[in-house]
């Protein structure tokens, strides 16, 4: 009996996510009728409950197929709720594109820009924080940006390729085919050169990499459990986020049209920020505990997932919709949305291209998105549209000062990252 409970004492953090997320689920299939704001609070704490789960699992699975992997694994189980959104939209595009081509591409950009204005930014700042705690007599320089490995350089440089296409919307009236051949592409290759990644220095990550708590508890047990627990976290978390998301964010929406709120802003922030949450929630606990870099490597890969596979299915999906192949239709107002999208981009690859993000370009995002999201919702329409253009403009001219400056460092991440020579020499 005391061995029992011995058991359930040392295993109780396991239990919690548990009992987090069956709520959420129960509802989201049972259909009890709840106020939405409620149904927001259940649903979204099994969220919370599933991203524990995506955290743990993440950092045990590191140890079988490599950190580089294992992130881009935890970023494509985490962009599962934008999949979810966005196919639903561009299915339903097909059969009435004048309505719902926009909220496709609504949801699309506004997660993007969230990813990067908050996502990085915030993770950035909470890691730096935490190391100045863990450590007050830490130099300046320690405190003063998070640091990439230096296999991270291949996710560098496959956003960098990936933004300056994006690009490339702006000018367009419509998605297609071609470009769903070219974004899988170029997925696929980064996937390649990230999966042959050899993290041989992860048992002496400067950052402290090593596991505490559950997962600690579970990898110092046999291997095959580890394994077994690793896969299980993930499947658990990715059938939760699957369950509940597309409810977390149907909640959220009619709970902001209940005050009157604008159908398409709610689209293309309120959806993706649920949608998003799993993923700032695990990436969040990775930086607390000191894992900065992994964190901040998860979210470069998943705006990688986001400009690739999330961008390449919406024209994919609205084919099979319509029945045609014909493209997806990207109206003016959209056009200006995907340059202010691809333009944030180029500037945050720019900020990374020597290998590490600052407090100073944390705040640059944080700062920069801040001011657009608040003049999005308070700027009438002939005004926002000057907003977008005139603020994708200043971060393609932040972003080529920056390039300017760090020219060498961009040269060889590209050179390094798009030809696996990164892999090569962390391995050395």
């Amino acid at each position: 009996m005391s061995t029992r409970l011995s058991s359930v004492r040392r295993n109780w953090p396991l239990l919690l996510p548990v009992l987090a997320a069956v709520p959420g689920v129960v509802l989201r299939f049972s259909g009890a009728p709840l106020p939405a704001a409620l149904a927001v609070v259940v649903l979204g704490v099994a969220v919370i409950g599933a991203a524990f789960f995506l955290s743990w699992g993440t950092e045990l699975i590191e140890r079988d197929i490599g950190q580089g992997l294992a992130l881009a694994l935890l970023a494509l189980i985490a962009v599962l709720p934008e999949y979810a959104v966005d196919v639903v939209f561009a299915w339903k595009a097909g059969q009435d594109p004048e309505t719902y081509a926009p909220l496709a591409l609504a949801n699309m950009t506004g997660a993007n820009r969230l990813l990067i204005g908050v996502g990085w930014s915030v993770v950035v700042l909470v890691a730096l924080t935490a190391r100045r705690r863990r450590d007050p007599d830490a130099s300046s320089e320690d405190t003063s940006a998070v640091r990439l490995e230096p296999v991270q350089t291949v996710e560098v440089a496959y956003l960098a390729v990936a933004s300056l296409y994006a690009l490339s919307f702006a000018l367009r009236e419509s998605l297609t085919l071609l470009d769903t051949v070219i974004l899988f592409g170029i997925f696929a290759l980064y996937l390649v050169r990230v999966s042959g990644a050899q993290d041989d220095d992860d048992d002496d990550d400067d950052e402290g990499g090593e596991l505490v708590g559950p997962a600690a508890r579970i990898a110092a047990g046999p291997t095959r459990t580890r394994r077994w627990a690793a896969i299980g976290m993930l499947v658990f978390a990715a059938a939760v986020i699957l369950a509940v998301a597309e409810a977390f964010a149907d909640s959220l929406v009619e709970a902001g049209t209940e005050l009157g709120l604008s159908q398409f802003l709610l689209v293309q922030w309120v959806a993706p920020l649920a949608s998003e949450t799993p993923e700032f929630i695990a990436v969040l606990i990775l930086a607390v505990k000191l894992r900065g870099a992994a964190a901040l490597g998860a979210l470069i890969s998943s705006k990688i997932n986001q400009w690739t596979l999330l961008v390449g299915i919406i024209p994919a999906v609205f084919a099979l919709s319509s029945g045609s192949l014909g493209g997806l239709p990207i109206d003016p107002l959209q056009r200006e949305e995907l340059f202010l999208t691809a333009a944030q981009s180029v500037f945050a690859v720019s900020l990374v291209a020597a290998g590490a993000l600052s407090r100073r370009g944390a705040y640059a995002l944080l700062g920069l998105f801040v001011a657009q999201f608040v003049l999005a919702w308070t700027l009438p329409p002939d005004l926002a549209a000057i907003e977008r253009v005139g603020l994708g403009a200043l971060y393609l001219l932040l972003a080529a000062v920056v390039l300017v400056i760090r020219r060498r460092a961009m040269w060889v991440t590209l050179r390094d990252g798009l030809s696996g020579r990164a892999l090569r020499q962390d391995s050395a």
